[in-house]
């Protein structure tokens, strides 16, 4: 994993996936490239076979609805698609936020790929902040990353980051309020992409007001124990005979004192303490492979589908 472990780049304090190299905050976007392990571009070629023409006799042949991707810098396949595929370029990713970090106020935070280059990811602060009791503070971000092997579409998404323990959770109100998502059957247009985020800037607004609510439910035990049944577990088994039973006490651990920043008012027997501790368990706590999956997991995987489904179990306690 060493050379996914050099590939990405930061400014300011270590990440809390703990990877990369740290950059001076006015780094321009070349060094950005670079130090992030974006400096090459994905190439394509058809893809070959051979076929068997009897008697020992083979032929190369090549499939005109399908390609191979590839990285320019070490000619590693990434991943075979189909020949209408439109590719985004590690460049793409970086150039999306020269405008947005020079007259934007935005602030690029950390980039680089995972997978050895199948998704690639950039992350700006937006300056949007909130505030809760004991001052638990939220900070906005703006994700944009792509994946050439099937799993992720070119997705800008707003995204939060609780301070005190570095938690991330998608902001999202509604079905699609925070993302814009854009297939890759379809040419990524990087300022139609920003003219439709202006939009979606409002879901930080809704966002804000909805932890507001959730900082302000309070939470008893067996609400609590419920809450974290709908969100690993199966509701229709008894507590006992739950099938991620380990996740569950783990997690019930987090909110009940163990996690960072459960002490504060905000977090403290509340419904936004609950979602935390969900979060703090995805990001930092669950078992992992490595800390290359965990990120994987948390931001584009398993992990992710499991804080949007605590998101969607959160609010129903303030329905």
């Amino acid at each position: 994993m060493a050379h996914e472990v050099q590939s990405m780049a930061y400014v300011g304090d270590t990440p809390w996936h703990g990877l990369g190299r740290r950059l001076d905050r006015d780094a321009a976007l070349d060094v950005w490239l670079k130090e992030a392990g974006m400096d090459w571009e994905i190439q394509s070629a058809p893809v070959m076979y051979q076929a068997d023409e009897g008697v020992g006799a083979f032929t190369i042949r090549s499939n005109p609805d399908t390609k191979v991707l590839y990285r320019s810098d070490t000619k590693a396949a990434l991943s075979v698609v189909s020949s209408r595929y439109k590719m985004v370029q590690p460049k793409e990713v970086l150039e999306f936020y020269r405008d947005l970090v020079g007259v934007g106020g935005f602030e690029l935070e950390t980039a680089g790929v995972l997978k050895g280059g199948k998704k690639l990811w950039a992350l700006a602060r937006t300056g949007e902040e909130l505030r809760l009791k004991g001052d638990d503070r939220v900070e906005g971000y703006l994700l944009l990353a792509t994946a050439c092997d099937g799993t992720l579409a070119t997705t800008a998404q707003f995204t939060s980051v609780r301070v005190v323990c570095n938690n991330t959770l998608q902001v999202a109100v509604g079905d699609k309020g925070g993302a814009i998502k854009v297939p890759h059957s379809t040419r990524f247009d990087a300022e139609v992409v920003k003219s439709r985020l202006g939009i979606g800037a409002h879901a930080w607004v809704a966002f804000s007001d909805r932890v507001q609510e959730l900082s302000e439910r309070r939470v008893n035990r067996f609400e609590s124990v419920n809450y974290l049944v709908n969100v690993f577990g199966d509701p229709a088994k008894r507590i006992d005979e739950q099938p991620n039973a380990r996740a569950i006490k783990a997690v019930q651990n987090l909110y009940e004192g163990a996690g960072i920043g459960m002490q504060l008012p905000a977090t403290n027997e509340t419904a936004w303490g609950l979602l935390n501790a969900v979060t703090q368990y995805i990001d930092h706590d669950r078992p992992a492979r490595s800390v290359d999956n965990r990120l994987n997991s948390a931001w584009f995987g398993a992990g992710a589908t499991t804080k949007q489904r605590a998101w969607e179990e959160a609010m129903a306690l303030v329905a």
